[in-house]
């Protein structure tokens, strides 16, 4: 778990801890919760444990390092990085992102609101750690206000994940895109099953269209259907950009690299 990942957005997981609650009505058909009660026994997702995983970064900065090389490793895929249940431990979580440069940590929550209390001491206004983009999760326009507590937290990147899309969240969603660099638009996967709540294409068309007014970055994940990454293409073709922040600090961190003399 982590070496590779099934996520399109990200070339890494990394969970440091595993286990979570809901938190809305998006959480309904969790595929992390499906597959640990799957493998761990059931309600084994419901207590957050600490992974044996906790020094994979420092292995993989070696390798990417090397490599002049950055990798996106999308973080706590299988629990939520500022859930409270893990404070005890995120201290020194901060200290192996800080350590890491190569890695760019994409941390995705549902809980934007308990983020500025958990941010490390030595944050300064993200530009100590401008390998960390700030995320949060919304799929009904309800929960927009989930990017308003996002956007007083000053970050490097802020991006949206709008997966699973329950509804289309225009015309509030664009105005609600000042201070966002990224949107990553998905359906719900089914865990192999039927069980997935439908997405319609013209909500994506118009937030995509939104974005792009904004000048916003657009990722389309996947359509709604039985398994992760399955109608990857919106209307035939792939969407998948990223910010322009991603080159920016790659080519930065290549150029510090290659001052030291390390292969490029």
């Amino acid at each position: 778990m982590g070496e590779t990942t099934k996520i399109s957005w990200a070339g890494r997981t990394w969970n440091p801890w595993i286990g979570c609650r809901d938190v809305n009505e998006c959480c309904d058909n969790c595929y992390a919760r499906a597959m640990i009660n799957r493998t761990r026994g059931k309600g084994a997702f419901d207590t957050v444990v600490r992974s044996k995983t906790w020094n994979d970064p420092i292995r993989w900065q070696k390798e990417a390092e090397r490599e002049g090389r950055c990798d996106l490793v999308f973080t706590c895929s299988l629990s939520d990085f500022f859930i409270q249940d893990a404070d005890e431990w995120r201290p020194a979580i901060w200290s192996i992102i800080r350590r890491t440069p190569n890695m760019i940590y994409q941390v995705l929550t549902k809980r934007p609101n308990l983020i500025t209390a958990r941010l490390p001491a030595d944050w300064a206004g993200g530009s100590n750690y401008k390998n960390v983009w700030l995320g949060t999760s919304i799929g009904m326009k309800k929960h927009l206000r989930a990017l308003d507590a996002l956007r007083e937290v000053p970050a490097y990147v802020r991006f949206i994940s709008a997966e699973p899309l329950l509804e289309n969240l225009m015309p509030e969603f664009e105005p609600a895109l000042v201070g966002y660099h990224w949107c990553i638009i998905g359906g719900e996967s089914g865990n192999n099953t039927k069980n997935f709540r439908p997405m319609d294409h013209t909500w994506v068309r118009e937030m995509f269209a939104a974005c792009t007014r904004r000048k916003v970055a657009r990722f389309f994940k996947q359509s709604a259907n039985v398994r992760t990454e399955m109608g990857v293409e919106l209307d035939g073709r792939l969407v998948r950009e990223y910010p322009k922040q991603y080159d920016q600090y790659r080519d930065a961190v290549r150029s510090a690299t290659s001052m030291f003399g390390r292969r490029v």
